[in-house]
């Protein structure tokens, strides 16, 4: 018999230390551990709005065997805070599939506020701007007007956790890059602009293969044992034993620039930048990524509150939301402000 499709009254970004919740939240992280009162379980909830750390703490923790990243937490529990972040409490917790929750799944998938379809066409149109070189034009048009490839990109996200993790943001992330590095060439124009660009777009293509999306939104099998570098390299690599006509020296600086962009070996980056172009391409993903995720520590803050936020743990340091300066079109600190809130449907 088909269940009625449950009203989510409280979010993720509503919840507040001393605060009782009763709501449903979707599981996307869950792991066992053990205390001196007994086994409890970690869990992170999220919802459309964000993500939330919570404990089952034994004896209750007990009655779980399983807890399945992607099921459902209908869940009683208290707000607490724990280092300077809402954590919560759970008191009473029934764990149900998606169908047997009657979850609203646009209750619990954030998206980038630009439909992913207009942000892939933009990527196609610096293409046709930029790529004077048709070697270059020609390899990025059947690479972007590849069936599965265009498929993974428009319902990629840009990471598990930390920045752009929501559909679209893969798309979000990457054109964002590019219009840095294309804004970069203007003021550097001995940069290399057309293999920067093509190594600019896909940088990030193997995250279409790395994550799964979706609700639970984990690493595949793949993302686990290789990696969105290699798993980009190997997809493009088809592609670029066909195009005869591209020089082979092209071909390498553009797998150099991709190989390098987390720039340091510790970052996961299997080779440092070594070109003008790698350093470029290096730095526009880490701004992007930084200023995303700074972006939605600040969209948790109550406009009228404190300005700082909690300890950001990526980060390593408490965040400062300041005042901007008035634009001449708004006043007030609030709508000043609302210009921090991240772009993202919900």
């Amino acid at each position: 018999m088909a269940r009625n499709v449950s009203v989510k009254n409280t979010f993720v970004r509503d919840l507040c230390p001393g605060q009782q919740v009763q709501d449903l939240f979707l599981v996307t992280e869950a792991k066992q551990g053990q205390s001196r009162n007994g086994p409890y379980w970690s869990l992170t909830l999220a919802d459309r709005s964000g993500q939330v750390e919570a404990k089952v703490w034994s004896p209750l923790s007990q009655e779980f065997s399983e807890i399945p990243a992607g099921s459902f937490a209908r869940l009683r529990g208290a707000v607490t805070s724990f280092r300077d972040r809402p954590q919560v409490v759970i008191e009473r917790l029934e764990i149900l599939s998606a169908e047997d929750a009657g979850a609203n799944l646009a209750d619990f998938l954030p998206s980038s506020e630009r439909p992913a379809e207009d942000m892939l066409q933009d990527i196609e149109d610096l293409c046709t701007e930029h790529l004077r070189h048709k070697p270059w034009k020609h390899l990025a048009r059947k690479i972007l007007r590849d069936e599965e490839i265009r498929s993974r990109l428009l319902g990629g996200v840009g990471a598990k956790t930390v920045h752009h993790a929501y559909a679209g943001g893969l798309l979000e992330h990457t054109l964002a890059v590019v219009r840095v590095c294309m804004s970069l060439c203007d003021l550097y124009p001995h940069l290399d602009r057309q293999t920067l660009l093509v190594a600019g777009i896909f940088h990030d293509l193997g995250k279409a293969w790395e994550l799964s999306g979706g609700l639970a939104n984990d690493y595949t099998d793949q993302g686990r044992l290789l990696g969105h570098i290699w798993i980009g390299l190997e997809k493009l690599e088809p592609f670029l034993a066909k195009a005869r006509d591209l020089d082979e020296d092209l071909v390498l600086h553009l797998k150099h620039i991709i190989l390098a962009h987390h720039g340091e070996y510790e970052f996961g980056s299997p080779r440092r930048p070594k070109t003008p172009e790698a350093f470029v391409l290096h730095y526009a993903d880490n701004l992007d990524a930084k200023l995303n995720t700074i972006q939605a520590a600040f969209a948790e803050l109550d406009p009228a509150g404190s300005p700082w936020t909690g300890f950001q743990r990526y980060l390593d340091r408490y965040l400062y939301r300041p005042t901007p300066t008035p634009d001449g079109r708004a006043s007030g600190k609030e709508a000043q402000r609302a210009q921090y809130l991240l772009p993202i449907k919900g």
